[in-house]
Order: structure tokens, then sequence, then C-alpha cells
């Protein structure tokens, strides 16, 4: 049986707000959870995504943002967490961790490793198996077509299949590759949800026929987010476009025209300041604050959305 009944909708790959000195922020991170657990069309919240500077947290530091974030939404959402590993017995060893700390889906972006070496078939149905022991519903995290981690609509088919994997987080920034890889899911397995996570091309990959959207812009504006997502639901592509030129310019301030970065979570983190989401916009380094022409941008994005508070 699934770990979690539904994924279709919006769920945000939610920020971790730290301290100045670069400890995570509990209190904010509760915060955080619980006004996006208000927003409509949000039906989980994920931890330890790119837009949650995942690379920046020691294992110890991602199971302890999953346990804050789990025992705030209790009850309310459930909660997902990636595993970002290189190897089967540390992917076991995380997900019995997040589980532990409350998680009740897995979301598995693939061994960093592969971009630099690549991989087979085998290798990634061996890696899902191990993050399965933990006896929670897994979502497939698939990267950009143009790394060496992307997987084949083959391999993705053969995924869907396996009874533990309920959904994938589709991310391939190639259009012609991705209504290919949402037809081979479905012919697998039309049962489980297909989620766009192209934070950049919002409305273009909703209307491709998927479930919703697993994103980290989601935990900045989940509103205009899931209104965009109604419209389209709705077959309202006049009403989808006003909502989506609301987003551009947002969009374009955070992501710069081209995909997520760390120096684009960081542009988030000011947004989300900005709007009043978080009172605090510090980032761990290596990444860095946006300057002053990059928070002129931001703050006129986020006026024109009608969202600015500071």
């Amino acid at each position: 049986m699934p770990t979690i009944q539904n994924y279709r909708g919006i769920i945000p790959a939610i920020a971790c707000p730290f301290t100045r000195d670069h400890k995570i922020d509990e209190v904010a991170l509760r915060r955080l959870a619980s006004w996006l657990a208000r927003q409509p069309g949000v039906v989980a919240v994920m931890t330890n995504g790119h837009t949650g500077e995942v690379f920046s947290l020691t294992p110890r530091e991602r199971t302890e943002v999953t346990r804050i974030v789990a025992d705030e939404l209790k009850g309310r959402l459930p909660v997902i967490s990636s595993i970002v590993c290189e190897g089967l017995s540390d992917a076991q060893e995380h997900a019995a961790m997040a589980r532990e700390a409350g998680a009740q889906a897995l979301d598995v972006m693939p061994p960093h490793h592969w971009l630099r070496f690549g991989f087979r078939p085998d290798h990634v149905t061996d890696y899902f198996a191990a993050v399965a022991t933990a006896g929670l519903d897994l979502v497939a995290h698939v990267y950009p077509s143009w790394t060496r981690a992307s997987y084949s609509s083959a391999t993705l088919a053969e995924l869907a299949a396996l009874p533990y994997v309920q959904a994938f987080k589709v991310g391939q920034r190639d259009m012609n590759r991705y209504a290919a890889d949402i037809k081979a899911i479905r012919a697998s397995d039309a049962s489980k949800a297909i989620l766009t996570c192209h934070d950049e091309y919002l409305l273009a990959t909703m209307v491709q026929g998927v479930d919703g959207a697993l994103v980290g812009f989601a935990t900045f504006i989940p509103g205009l987010i899931n209104d965009l997502w109604e419209a389209v639901k709705a077959g309202d592509l006049k009403r989808a476009m006003k909502v989506q030129a609301l987003i551009d310019p947002l969009k374009d301030a955070v992501y710069g025209g081209g995909e997520p970065t760390g120096e684009a979570h960081a542009r988030m983190k000011a947004g989300m300041y900005l709007a009043g989401v978080i009172d605090d916009a510090t980032v761990r380094p290596p990444t860095e604050a946006p300057n002053e022409k990059e928070m002129q941008t931001l703050r006129a994005a986020v006026a024109n959305a009608d969202l600015l508070k500071r």
C-alpha cells in the first residue's frame, strides 16, 4: 500500500531558513512549513531538495530538517525527504534516518557520481531497491537530459512498474524528451503520479497532461502556482496565461533566464524575505546572497505580483 495517498497537486520543496551564524533556524522552519500547509492546493511538502540547500547540510542536519517539518505538519500534510547519496549502503542508512525522522516518502536523486561517470540501467533499479528497504513510497527525481544522470524513457518505464515507486519529479528540460517520458510512464503504469519540476517552464510543462508540480518555486509563491494549476486543470488557457504573466518576472528575477542554481536559491530566499514569507534570507557559503542590482530586480518583480511586504 502507498505510504502517501495523494501526490496530485502542488508539493513545495521547502527552503531551509538559517540563523545569521548558519545554523538551522527551527522556529523559522516550523513557521514556513505551517504557512505552506495553509496554502490552497498544497498536498505535501518535500525537505532536503536543492532549494533546501541540501548540499550544504550534513546527513544529521538533513534528518533534523525532516524531523522539524514532519513534527510541525503531523496530522496535516505528509512529508517527503530527498535522499542524496553516492552508494547503496549510505542510501539505505539515509532512508532509514528519514523514516525515523517522520518522512512518509522519499525523493530519490541520482547519485552524483553518475553525473561524471554515467550508469547502467541496472544501477538505477539496484539503487532504488536499496532505498526502498525503508518501506516508504519513492519519488523518482529525473535530472535534465543534458546530464549523464538523466534516465531514458525505457528506464522510467521500468521504474514505473516497481510497486514502491509512486511518483515522478520530472525535470528533463527538453520538451521532446519530456513528452516521450510522460508517455512511457503512463504506458507502464497510468496510476503513477507525474509532477513537473520545471520551475522556469511551469505553464508549458503543466499542459502536457501531468498531475501537478513538485518545485522549489512553490516555497516562495505557492498561491500563484496553484492558481496556474487550477486554470490548467480547468482548460482555461487565457486565465493560465494571465497567471503565468505574473509569474514570469518572478521567475526571471530568481532564475535569471536559466535553470535553478545555488545563487538562484539565494535569490529565491531574498524574494521570500521581500514577500514576508521568511524573516531572514541567510544562505550558507559558498552560496552568495544577491547583489544590489539583483535585489532591485527582485523587488520590482515581487511588487508587480502584489506580494511586496518589505
